[in-house]
């Protein structure tokens, strides 16, 4: 089987980055989302992405009109009829997917493959709610999408070699570096990563350091790009809390508690640069104010 074209529902930031990177590298893309408000918002992310390529003479003005114009959108599932790949990439709730995957199931031909982009809910679970659950898998991307070349492929217990092999090649193709890992929860990157991140909301909880305190420690001690705490805002707190709610339920150690901080933090909005505050505060373009 050959990918030729692919769907991708949900037009939020991974949504519209994995639109993008399929249709820079050739493939038809149709793009869903429930409103028609965040098709016009996915594709501008997806226009100014473009955009700073060009800009730094990364593309072309021609490449980046031919990919733009394989991507289609739509607001109706049944757009996704001739698709040979969906994966889906909307909000990380079990129930909301599961929903949206029993839909799908009635309208996508035969021998099209689910992928989901989930970042930690099992893949064995969401493919239960299909028929077809050898030809279900996990791609999960990372953030930014057009930026990161890192896909973890995660197998559910039913996953077929084919489906895994194809959808290998396609990530290759895709110009990512696919690595295939075992269905357990946060698979590798969330498990390690996530984790990470509660510890160091615990720390500015318990009154360690402050949010700066622990990111510049982060940065210039472990050498890493960003903190923990300006990247928990870049995923969102209501999504770092719901890995580690997955990740909890999975294993059922204490390890794994979310900090009662990460969980108020939530029930107050503060999901981070989406809500214009988190641990710091954002413009409307997502600029960190200082």
């Amino acid at each position: 089987m050959e990918v030729r074209k692919i769907g991708v529902i949900g037009a939020g930031q991974m949504g519209s980055g994995i639109a993008q990177v399929a249709a820079q590298t050739g493939y038809d893309v149709v793009l869903m989302d429930v409103e028609e408000i965040s098709l016009k918002k996915g594709l501008e992310a997806i226009k100014r992405s473009l955009d700073r390529f060009l800009r730094k003479e990364k593309i072309t003005q021609e490449e980046a009109d031919a990919a733009l114009g394989r991507i289609k959108t739509t607001l109706n599932p049944a757009d996704f009829a001739d698709c040979d790949l969906l994966i889906e990439a909307i909000v990380e709730n079990e129930a909301v997917k599961a929903k949206l995957f029993e839909s799908l199931d009635k309208v996508a031909k035969p021998e099209a493959i689910f992928a989901s982009n989930t970042s930690s809910i099992p893949i064995t679970k969401l493919a239960s709610y299909t028929s077809r659950p050898e030809r279900f898998i996990g791609m999960h991307f990372m953030n930014p999408v057009p930026l990161m070349k890192l896909v973890e492929v995660i197998r559910g217990y039913k996953t077929s070699d084919e489906v895994t092999r194809v959808v290998m090649e396609t990530a290759e193709k895709m110009g990512k570096v696919p690595v295939e890992v075992n269905d357990y929860p946060g698979f590798v990157s969330n498990r390690v990563l996530i984790p990470m991140l509660n510890e160091a909301i615990q720390a500015v909880m318990e009154g360690v350091a402050t949010p700066e305190a622990v990111d510049t420690v982060m940065k210039l001690g472990m050498n890493h790009p960003m903190g923990p705490l300006t990247l928990a805002d870049f995923i969102g707190l209501d999504t770092v809390l719901a890995i580690m709610e997955v990740l909890h339920e999975g294993f059922g150690e204490s390890k794994y508690r979310p900090s009662p901080l990460l969980k108020k933090m939530v029930q107050a909005g503060l999901l981070g640069r989406k809500s214009g505050q988190g641990f710091y505060k954002y413009d409307e373009k997502g600029n960190k104010i200082e």
